[in-house]
C-alpha cells in the first residue's frame, strides 16, 4: 500500500507571539513493513527548523521563527509505501532498555479498577503474553467506549475506565495501562491511519500501542478499532505516553488567544511494482 498524507496544523494568535518554539515529532522512519518514499515539512513563517533524535530514537525537529508570528501554519507532505506486517514491528531504532517501558506516567496510571480488570483478564484464558494481549485489546472497547475528539482531551487511564468513555489516546493509555500492571512493556505510538471507507479526510492524527512479547518483539495493538495495525498505518513516533510520542509540543511568550485548526488528509493506494 503507498499512503500519502497531507497534515496542516494552523494556528492564529490574538497578538503577534514572541519566543515562539514548536517540537515536531511529525517525521516517520523506515523499518520493516514501512519505507518512506518522500517526507517534508513546510512553515508559512520564515525560522530556523533544526533536526535531531529523541531518547526513544523519534525523528524530532525543533522550528523557532525569525520574527514574531501572527499565524503560522505547519504543512506535512509525504508518501509511505507500507506492507501489513500483522502487528510485529522490526527494523525499527531502539535506543532504551525493554524494561524502561515498564515505568509510569500521570497518563497511564492504573486506578484499583483498572488493575482488577487487568488481572482479570490475565486469568480468564491463555496465558501466554501474545493472547493475553489481544483477550486485553478485545475487552477494553467494551469497558471505553470510543468517542472521536481531540488528543489535548486526553485524561489518565484511571479516569477514562471508570467514565467508560474516551479518545483513541484514552483507551491505547488503558491499554498500556493495564499491559504493565501485569508486568509486560507497553508503549504509546503516534502515527496516521487511512480510513476503511477509503475517504481521505481524517479528523485527526492515531494513536495505538505496541508491547512487548518474548521470543517475537514488539507487537502492535489499536485497542480503539480492536485490531493490530496492518498497511493502512504510518508509524511516526513512540513514547512512554502521548505527551511523549505528540505530534506538535511548542511554548511560546505572549501572543494573547490561540486559535488551533487542523486539517488531515490521509489517501491510500496500491504502491508502483518495483522491477
Amino acid at each position: 500500500m503507498r499512503i500519502r498524507v497531507v497534515h496542516e496544523t494552523i494556528y492564529t494568535y490574538e497578538q503577534p507571539a514572541r519566543g515562539l518554539v514548536q517540537v515536531l515529532r511529525m517525521t516517520p522512519r523506515d523499518h520493516d513493513g514501512q519505507y518512506v518514499r518522500n517526507w517534508r515539512i513546510d512553515t508559512t513563517v520564515d525560522g530556523r527548523l533544526t533536526a535531531r533524535e529523541d531518547g526513544f530514537g523519534n525523528i524530532v525537529h525543533w522550528f523557532t521563527p525569525d520574527e514574531p508570528a501572527e499565524a503560522l501554519t505547519i504543512r506535512v507532505t509525504g508518501a509511505v509505501d507500507t506492507e501489513d506486517t500483522q502487528g510485529v514491528v522490526r527494523g525499527t531504532v531502539e535506543r532504551l532498555p525493554d524494561p524502561f517501558y515498564l515505568r509510569d506516567t500521570d497518563l497511564c496510571a492504573a486506578s484499583p479498577e483498572l488493575h482488577i480488570f487487568a488481572e482479570r483478564i490475565a486469568t480468564e484464558g491463555d496465558g501466554a503474553p501474545l493472547a493475553l494481549l489481544h483477550r486485553l485489546m478485545d475487552a477494553i472497547p467494551e469497558a471505553v467506549a470510543f468517542e472521536p475528539g481531540p488528543a489535548a482531551n486526553a485524561v489518565p487511564a484511571g479516569t477514562a475506565f471508570a467514565a467508560g468513555r474516551g479518545i483513541c489516546q484514552d483507551l491505547t493509555h488503558v491499554f498500556i495501562a493495564a499491559a504493565r500492571h501485569i508486568g509486560i512493556p507497553a508503549r504509546y505510538v503516534a502515527g496516521y491511519r487511512a480510513r476503511d471507507d477509503g475517504q481521505a479526510a481524517v479528523e485527526a492524527p492515531h494513536g495505538w500501542a505496541e508491547a512487548l512479547v518474548p521470543d517475537l518483539g514488539w507487537v502492535a495493538f489499536d485497542p480503539c478499532f480492536g485490531m493490530s495495525p496492518s498497511d493502512s498505518y504510518i508509524r511516526v513516533a513512540t513514547g512512554l505516553d502521548y505527551l511523549g510520542a505528540a505530534p506538535i509540543r511548542g511554548s511560546r511568550t505572549g501572543g494573547g488567544t490561540e486559535t488551533l485548526d487542523v486539517k488531515l488528509r490521509v489517501e491510500q493506494g496500491r504502491a508502483a511494482i518495483q522491477s
